[in-house]
């Protein structure tokens, strides 16, 4: 593996995608075949999370098929997509679309979202307060760093009456498009994967259950808001390069994964009512 993959390491992270009608992937995926001619080991990148038990149950079931699986996790959001680029990895997981057309357009690449997988809720979380109304003036509160993520942390800020924000404007709200924060918060950007740790240093904080999870640092459903699982274009897609939209490999997985008994009892032991399927 080149160097991309050198920069696995154990610690842990995450939480995204393009068009999938157009591949008529549903029916597919329930064929698909895996022949001798391909059954080189498939490499699934993911970013660290509670995700990769499932993942690991898919890839023993795949196993038992025929077909070989590697499992490869990323401490970081920008790795997975730059080792597919390099073809270290023949599809990753871990992204949802808004992000992966951020990436497309920051980085240049050329890939496809071929299937939908889950859909994680994010909520606003604190240590130190119970309800919104006694964020003091001045509170510092902790949200993504990234694009796409922060402006979903923006209007969750919204959605809790906290500020106000350009009318119109969607995931891609920036603190530029607030229009009013009367209690004067102090918005501070981290990655993504670290703001669960950011818990005992800020007043209130955006977080994913996995990464919260994996931290220990409070109870996954102690949100004082969620938002919902309704929004399909937040489900984690399964990326790959277009020329392997019809590698038989990944669609053989695909269906495993999607289809699995044990895979979904995975995910409910996980995570609960804090994630929905979107396929």
């Amino acid at each position: 593996m080149r160097i991309f993959l050198s920069t696995v390491r154990r610690f842990f992270h995450a939480p995204a995608m393009s068009l999938i009608g157009a591949f008529g992937l549903t029916l597919a995926l329930q064929a698909a075949p895996v022949s001798a001619a391909d059954s080189a080991t498939l490499k699934i990148g993911t970013a660290t999370s509670p995700q990769i038990e499932a993942l690991k149950i898919a890839a023993h079931e795949a196993k038992e098929q025929g077909l070989d699986v590697k499992i490869i996790e990323f401490t970081d959001w920008n790795t997975p997509n730059a080792a597919l680029a390099n073809k270290d990895i023949d599809v990753n997981y871990f992204q949802h679309i808004p992000f992966l057309e951020n990436a497309k357009k920051q980085g240049g690449y050329n890939f496809v979202a071929i299937a939908p997988g889950t859909i994680m809720k994010i909520g606003l979380y604190s240590k130190k307060i119970k309800r919104f109304d006694e964020l003091k003036d001045g509170a510092t509160v902790a949200i993504a760093n990234d694009p796409v993520n922060g402006g979903r942390g923006l209007l969750l800020l919204q959605r809790a009456g906290l500020i106000k924000l350009k009318p119109g404007i969607d995931y891609r709200a920036t603190t530029l498009d607030i229009t009013d924060n009367p209690k004067h918060l102090k918005i501070i950007q981290l990655e993504a994967s670290q703001l669960a740790r950011s818990l005992d240093d800020v007043d209130l904080a955006q977080g994913y259950p996995s990464f919260i999870k994996l931290a220990g640092t409070t109870d996954p459903n102690s949100a004082l808001l969620f938002d919902g699982l309704e929004n399909k274009n937040y489900a984690i897609q399964w990326v790959v390069r277009p020329d392997s939209v019809n590698d038989p490999r990944i669609r053989k997985f695909i269906a495993i994964y999607q289809h699995s008994p044990a895979v979904r009892a995975a995910l409910d032991k996980a995570f609960g009512n804090l994630y929905a399927v979107a396929w």
